[in-house]
C-alpha cells in the first residue's frame, strides 16, 4: 500500500527517524571534531604533571630512590625524559620509547624546531614560558609531542624535556570511525523499525475513529469511538461518543418534532376542509348549522395561528434576536390577569384553583415575557391535571437567595425522573399521553426555557409520579 506522505503515521516516522539519525550524526561529528584536540590537551596536562613530578624528584641532590621514582614515572607514562643544565649537558635521561625517542634520533630525522636545544633554552629564558611541539616522527611515522619546562633548583637551573607518543589516540580514532559507520547503520534500522511500530500504535485509534466518524456522518449512530492507550485520544474518543449521543438525541427530537408538527398541522387542516365541504354541501342554507361549522373553522385557524406564533417566538429567542424591555411591574397583578384569562378554561376542566399571593410584589422584568412564562406554566398544568384535582399558583420572596419565586403546582400524573431533563425540549414526547390541546401547542416549556436563558433566570421542576409536578421560575436580585 502506498504510504500517505501527509499522514500522521508517515510524519511521525519521519520525525522520529530524522531525530535519531540526527543525534547519531551529531555525536559522530562531535567525536571526530573534538577527540583529537581533547586528547592532546589531556596529554599535555599529563606531560606537564610528569615534568613537575620528575623536576621535584631531581631538583637539588637527588637520591637514588628519587632517581628511581623519576625513571618509573617515565616508563609508566610511555615517555622519554631528558634534563639539561645551563651548559647544555645532559644530567638525567630516562627512556621507555627506545628508538622512537626523538632525543635519540639523528639530527636529520628530528623536526627542525628540535635541531638546536640551545636555541630552545634561550627562547624559554627570554619568554619565561614552557615549550611544546606536536609533530609527526620521521622515525616511527607516529604523532608525537615534546614538552619542555624550566626548573629552578636552589643551586642551579635545569631544562626538562619530555617526549611522548600520541599514536594511541589516533589508533583509537581509526577504530572509532570504522565502528561508527556500522553503528550509524544499525541505529538507523532500529530507529526506523521503532518509529514505524510506535507510529502505528499512535495512529491506530485515530484511524479507527476516522472510520467511525464516517459512519456517524452518514447518520449511523451505532458508531463507537475507542481511544486506545493515550490520554489525549481517550479524551477525544469520549468527546466523540458524547457528541454521538447528543446527535442521536437531537435526531430523535427532530423526528418527533416533524411527527408532532405534522399531526398538529394536519388535524386542523383536515377539520377546516371537512367543515368547509359541509358548509358547501349541507349547511350552506341553514344558518344555525352553518354558524356552528364556521366556528369550528375559526377555532382551528386560531390554533394554527397560535402554533406559528409560538414557533416564531421560540426561533427568535433561540437565535438571540429578541428585544428585552425591562420595567417595574406588580407581579401579583400580572398573575391575577392571567388567571382571569384562563378562569373559564379551568372551570370547564373541573379543576380547583388555589392562589397564594401577597397583596403586591414588585419586580423589574420584561412584562410580556414573564406573562408568557406564567401562561405556559398554567396551560401545562391544566393540560395534565385531571378533573376534580387542584392547581396552586404562588409567588413570594426568597430572601436567603435574593430572588422572587413563581410556582405553579398541579396534581397531575407527574414526570419520571429520567425524563425531567428533556421536557424543556421542543415537542419532547414523554411517557405521558400526548394529546392535542386547543389552548396549547406543545412548545410552552421550550419557550419558558428560552425566556429564562434570555433573562438569566433560574427555572425547573420538582415532580413525583402519580402525585404531580411543581414548576418554578426565579427572578434574581438584579431584576428587582
Amino acid at each position: 500500500m502506498k504510504p500517505d506522505l501527509h499522514g500522521i503515521r508517515f510524519r511521525f516516522w519521519l520525525a522520529f527517524f530524522s531525530a535519531s539519525v540526527g543525534i547519531v550524526v551529531s555525536l559522530g561529528v562531535l567525536q571526530i571534531g573534538f577527540i583529537g584536540p581533547y586528547y592532546r590537551n589531556v596529554k599535555m596536562h599529563s606531560i606537564r604533571n610528569i615534568a613537575e613530578d620528575i623536576a621535584e624528584y631531581l631538583s637539588g641532590d637527588a637520591t637514588d630512590e628519587e632517581i628511581g621514582k623519576a625513571v618509573q614515572d617515565t616508563i609508566r607514562n610511555n615517555a622519554c625524559v631528558v634534563m639539561y643544565n645551563t651548559k647544555g649537558k645532559i644530567i638525567f635521561q630516562a627512556d621507555s620509547l627506545g628508538v622512537g625517542c626523538i632525543f635519540n634520533a639523528a639530527e636529520s630525522r628530528k623536526p627542525q624546531q628540535l635541531n638546536s636545544m640551545e636555541t630552545i633554552r634561550q627562547q624559554m629564558d627570554e619568554n619565561g614560558s614552557d615549550f611544546s611541539l606536536t609533530f609527526e616522527s620521521a622515525v616511527t611515522d607516529n604523532q608525537m609531542m615534546v614538552y619542555g619546562t624550566k626548573v629552578n633548583a636552589p643551586l642551579s637551573t635545569y631544562y626538562l624535556f619530555v617526549n611522548t607518543s600520541l599514536d594511541p589516540v589516533y589508533g583509537a580514532y581509526s577504530v572509532f570511525l570504522s565502528q561508527y559507520f556500522i553503528f550509524t547503520i544499525v541505529v538507523m534500522l532500529l530507529a526506523s523499525a521503532f518509529a514505524y511500530f510506535y507510529s502505528r500504535k499512535i495512529t491506530r485509534p485515530i484511524v479507527n475513529m476516522q472510520k467511525e466518524a464516517g459512519k456517524l456522518a452518514n447518520a449511523d449512530y451505532t458508531a463507537h469511538f475507542e481511544g486506545g492507550s493515550f490520554t489525549e485520544t481517550q479524551q477525544l474518543a469520549s468527546t466523540l461518543n458524547h457528541a454521538n449521543h447528543q446527535l442521536q438525541k437531537i435526531d430523535t427530537l427532530r423526528r418527533d418534532l416533524i411527527a408532532n408538527l405534522s399531526h398538529d398541522i394536519r388535524t386542523p387542516l383536515t377539520d377546516i376542509r371537512a367543515y368547509a365541504e359541509m358548509i358547501r354541501d349541507i349547511s350552506g342554507d341553514r344558518p344555525e348549522k352553518r354558524e356552528k361549522h364556521l366556528n369550528v373553522i375559526i377555532r382551528e385557524t386560531e390554533y394554527l395561528s397560535m402554533l406559528i406564533n409560538d414557533m416564531n417566538q421560540l426561533t427568535a429567542m433561540q437565535s438571540d434576536n429578541i428585544e428585552i424591555n425591562e420595567e417595574e411591574i406588580d407581579l401579583c397583578a400580572r398573575i391575577n390577569e392571567i388567571i382571569e384569562l384562563n378562569r373559564t378554561l379551568i372551570h370547564n376542566a373541573g379543576i380547583i384553583l388555589h392562589v397564594d399571593l401577597p397583596e403586591k410584589l414588585y419586580v423589574v422584568i420584561d412584562d410580556i415575557k414573564i406573562g408568557r412564562v406564567i401562561q405556559n406554566y398554567l396551560s401545562n398544568a391544566i393540560k395534565h391535571t385531571p378533573s376534580g384535582n387542584s392547581i396552586t399558583i404562588r409567588a413570594y420572596k426568597k430572601r436567603m437567595d435574593n430572588v422572587v419565586r413563581i410556582e405553579v403546582e398541579d396534581q397531575g400524573e407527574g414526570i419520571k425522573e429520567e425524563e425531567i431533563p428533556y421536557i424543556w425540549d421542543r415537542y419532547y414526547k414523554s411517557s405521558r399521553t400526548f394529546r392535542r390541546n386547543m389552548n396549547s401547542t406543545g412548545l410552552g416549556l421550550a419557550i419558558v426555557k428560552s425566556i429564562a436563558e434570555t433573562l438569566e433566570c433560574r427555572y425547573g421542576v420538582i415532580s413525583h409520579v402519580n402525585r404531580g409536578s411543581l414548576f418554578y421560575f426565579e427572578i434574581p436580585e438584579k431584576h428587582r
